[in-house]
């Protein structure tokens, strides 16, 4: 009887297939993916790229719009933001009639809410004819 135990021999795993099927992967996935930078969105607003002027109507509305948020109503200023005081401001210098074009101006630092309220209480009061007020992109 022989006893004598064969010395275990160690598997041997070939990694040589799998280093190159790996670096095949890389190369793949290197190549086919598009290396697109995520911007950030960068707005400067009012500016205008086209240069057609507006018709100057003598009977209009303007609301404009400082930084603070500060309403002036035609010049005037307005005693503060809230939609009540809007409405009534445009109700007395339209003198209700809503088919007067209004021209909302806004400084490019103000807060949009105020120029959606703006608009909000000119489009309840009927006002049809809204026009955004932007300056020309400088050369």
């Amino acid at each position: 009887m022989n006893l004598n135990v064969r010395p275990r021999t160690q598997p041997e795993v070939n990694l040589t297939s799998l280093i190159d099927v790996v670096l095949l992967l890389l190369i793949f996935f290197m190549v086919s993916t598009s290396f697109v930078k995520q911007s950030q969105i960068a707005i400067n607003l009012p500016e205008s790229d086209s240069a057609s002027a507006v018709e100057e109507v003598a009977d209009q509305v303007d609301i404009m719009i400082t930084e603070a948020g500060t309403f002036l109503v035609n010049g005037r200023e307005l005693v503060n933001s809230r939609p009540e005081t809007i409405r009534n401001a445009l109700q007395k210098v339209s003198g209700g009639n809503s088919d007067l074009p209004l021209t909302i101006s806004a400084d490019a630092n103000a807060r949009h809410q105020y120029v959606v309220t703006a608009m909000d209480v000119a489009g309840k009061l009927g006002f049809t004819t809204i026009n955004i007020a932007t300056v020309n992109e400088s050369e």
